[in-house]
């Protein structure tokens, strides 16, 4: 039994979860429409060039968390996934899964979209293990602020090594699955790194490395 890890954002879904939960929130009204939209642009463009500041990003992308009641928050998700998400759900992405849960491996999500985003989307996959941003609460409500290590770039890896202390597994035979060069930390510390309709950038390093490329949208 071995861990295979897997990205969210355009591996096993053919968006960004976190991006689309913006594009959501404007289209409810619930951010300004003119500056939520350019930071909510400006930080992918700012992700996918590998240059994002995670900090300025979650400051803007936790706050609407803070600004309406979890109610609210659950009730937006419910129609989030069944707008945003269910498309997007990649089915060569489910029997990847699928394979490797019939082998008995244990599955994880990594990802550095928060919690309260990608939490049901893993629920929805069936991976019980999900390491994410996790969102700050107080008193039953989301305070705008993040806890913990950010799960992005190196935060991954210092994630997992946490994970992993309290667990009684370990990296050996492990599998990683992103298709983002942001992603090259943990990719390097796993047994069978695995690019996913790779960016150019993290394909030409996959190609000098010899690591497997494949596509889930075919």
């Amino acid at each position: 039994m071995s861990l295979a890890i897997f990205d969210l954002d355009n591996t096993l879904l053919s968006t960004d979860s976190d991006h689309a939960w913006g594009e959501f929130l404007l289209e409810q009204g619930a951010v300004d429409p003119v500056a939520y939209r350019e930071a909510n642009d400006r930080f992918l463009a700012d992700y996918e060039a590998g240059t994002l500041d995670m900090q300025a990003f979650l400051e803007v992308a936790l706050r609407p968390l803070a600004e309406h009641s979890p109610e609210q928050l659950a009730a937006w998700h419910q129609q989030f996934m069944a707008s945003k998400i269910e498309p997007h759900i990649l089915h060569k992405g489910e029997e990847l899964v699928a394979r490797h849960r019939t082998r008995g491996d244990t599955l994880m999500i990594v990802t550095a979209t928060n919690r309260f985003i990608t939490g049901p989307i893993a629920e929805r996959l069936g991976i019980d293990e999900l390491i994410a941003v996790e969102p700050e609460m107080v008193d039953g409500r989301y305070t705008g602020r993040a806890s913990g290590i950010p799960s992005y770039r190196e935060g991954k890896v210092e994630r997992l090594e946490q994970w992993l202390a309290d667990s009684d597994l370990t990296l050996d035979g492990s599998w990683f699955y992103s298709d983002s060069h942001n992603d090259l930390p943990l990719l390097e510390k796993v047994d069978h790194p695995v690019a996913v309709d790779p960016d150019p950038t993290l394909r030409d390093v996959a190609e000098a490395r010899g690591w497997k490329i494949i596509s889930l949208r075919d």
